[in-house]
């Protein structure tokens, strides 16, 4: 069964990400390591799996909240107490995102509109 003939040809014409063909390249390459992704070069330590095996078993398998896991904010946060002498409010100020791009690019958003707002853009 031909299923491409539905395929929108607006996103037939929507070229390959730039990132994925240097992952390919780089996947297919020996003594290279790929930063592209944040992928690891490593296998994830049994601790950390074993963990991972008993919250599924637990049924913890729903999102979090959009701010990231509370205890974990909190964690976030007496760390910079502690080292920094920094004083953050968790369920406030504090926000963990899925990987480096995600947090740039809310930091650049957030930057970005209030430069705007400061330029009456």
């Amino acid at each position: 069964m031909n299923t491409n003939k539905y395929i929108s040809e607006v996103v037939k014409s929507i070229p390959s990400s730039g990132i994925r063909k240097f992952f390919d390249l780089v996947t297919n390459s020996k003594n290279i390591i790929s930063l592209g992704v944040g992928e690891p070069d490593f296998v994830t330590p049994w601790k950390i799996r074993k963990e991972e095996i008993e919250t599924l078993n637990r049924g913890n398998t729903t999102y979090t909240s959009n701010l990231g896991l509370l205890e974990l904010r909190i964690a976030i946060s007496c760390f910079l107490k502690k080292h920094y002498n920094l004083n953050y409010d968790p369920e406030k100020e504090i926000m963990v995102t899925i990987g480096a791009s995600e947090a740039i690019d809310l930091a650049l958003r957030a930057l970005l509109n209030t430069l705007q707002q400061s330029m009456n853009l």
